[in-house]
């Protein structure tokens, strides 16, 4: 039976059906100074990740896998504040997917791997929402003079800091209709797999974002190590693009699972 908060719905395309929560926040937080790193991937590549019901999405038919450092500020978890887990980094490995419903596109992000410094974080993402976080010992370095932003997230693998830094333009431009820099920030869903017949959903709403162009970059990351062999080949070429997204604050809405049915 379901419980008073959910309702049966067959919103779903395509032998699915979502049991639907209704919209109310679950966590809101900042999320500042978004360094992303995309890389073109071959797209047989994430079949296997793909939570069912979903898609690949892809930009100019290229499909892209994203390395993102970025800090989560003022984090609330139903409204409260978890002491000393309200300011923390967050390095996370992702790509992009679309899943249909009602005849309309819901573009999202599928998370190979989340990389924070909480093990506290860690133990309820994975245990209760089946996320893939990982604890690393990390730290962050942000210098802004007014001409140049420096940007770095470090985060540490055995006794090996890796990191991801840039040195941006102070200011921030508007992203560009229609352009690579809108197909990566543009994607207001998150989807997990629970299980191969059922997948979970949730939706993140936040403003357009701005951006700081990048003028340099440097990054060292255990592809091996951190994600496995599957995605050397693509991290360890040269980024298609990097550049450095301004951020806001967000808002997580509790989630809803997508199952598959047999007719």
């Amino acid at each position: 039976m379901l419980d008073s908060s959910r309702r049966d719905s067959p919103l779903g395309d395509g032998g699915f059906i979502i049991f639907v929560r209704m919209a109310q926040s679950f966590l809101t937080a900042e999320w500042r100074n978004l360094l992303m790193a995309n890389y073109q991937i071959e797209p047989s590549i994430l079949q296997k990740y793909l939570p069912c019901g979903t898609e690949l999405d892809s930009f100019n038919n290229v499909h892209y896998i994203s390395l993102v450092g970025f800090l989560f500020k003022n984090t609330k978890l139903k409204g409260v504040s978890i002491p000393y887990h309200r300011h923390f980094e967050e390095v996370n490995l992702r790509f992009y997917v679309r899943y249909k419903q009602d005849h309309i596109w819901k573009r999202g992000v599928v998370f190979i791997k989340e990389i924070v410094p909480k093990c506290l974080i860690t133990f309820v993402a994975n245990n209760i929402y089946k996320e893939k976080y990982a604890t690393h010992s990390m730290k962050h370095v942000l210098k802004n003079d007014g001409i140049n932003f420096q940007v770095e997230y470090y985060w540490k693998v055995a006794k090996d800091w890796n990191y991801i830094k840039a040195l941006a333009d102070s200011k921030t431009v508007s992203i560009t209709k229609d352009s690579k820099e809108e197909f990566i920030t543009e994607h207001y869903w998150g989807y997990t797999i629970f299980t191969n017949d059922c997948t979970g959903m949730y939706e993140v709403t936040h403003p357009k974002w701005d951006i700081h162009t990048v003028k340099s970059y440097e990054i060292k990351c255990n592809v091996k190590e951190l994600y496995g062999p599957d995605f050397i080949s693509a991290l360890e070429q040269e980024p298609a693009s990097v550049f450095l997204a301004e951020g806001s604050v967000i808002n997580v809405l509790k989630g809803s699972k997508l199952y598959q049915y047999k007719y």
